[in-house]
């Protein structure tokens, strides 16, 4: 009989609660490097912030998708996620950067949806792209 810690229960449950909190810190991390504070923008009814966390929310947890299917350990699982995550950050900057005829930062924080949507499709697609590198 495979002991508590084997159960397929409860390593769901830890890969779940490592998962929602890595989620939970790498946004703390998207909300230091945004010029607008995300949950205000949200409560305020911004749809351009809501579209835009809501694409790094699925981007980081697609992520930890394919590193959870790739990996049976917690720490190479938080390792492989991190990492993913770093590529994600980036993707946001070459983003900001190859934008110059306005700030991202800006438009989004402006309630501008088309801007809002492009910044979910980025994060969700690359998402994909980075998740499916995952070894």
């Amino acid at each position: 009989m495979a002991s508590f810690w084997e159960h397929d229960m409860v390593k769901t449950a830890a890969n779940f609660s490592v998962a929602v909190l890595c989620i939970v810190v790498f946004l703390a991390v998207f909300e230091l490097v945004t010029k607008y504070k995300n949950w205000e923008e949200i409560q305020k009814g911004n749809v351009a912030v809501a579209m835009a966390t809501g694409g790094k929310i699925f981007g980081i947890a697609n992520i930890f998708r394919y590193a959870l299917a790739r990996h049976e350990s917690l720490l190479s699982m938080i390792g492989w996620g991190l990492y993913g995550f770093l590529l994600l950050l980036a993707a946001y900057f070459i983003y900001e950067f190859l934008t110059p005829k306005f700030n991202i930062d800006d438009e989004i924080a402006n309630d501008n949806r088309a801007v809002g949507f492009i910044s979910l499709s980025i994060s969700v697609g690359l998402s994909f792209v980075i998740g499916e590198g995952i070894q």
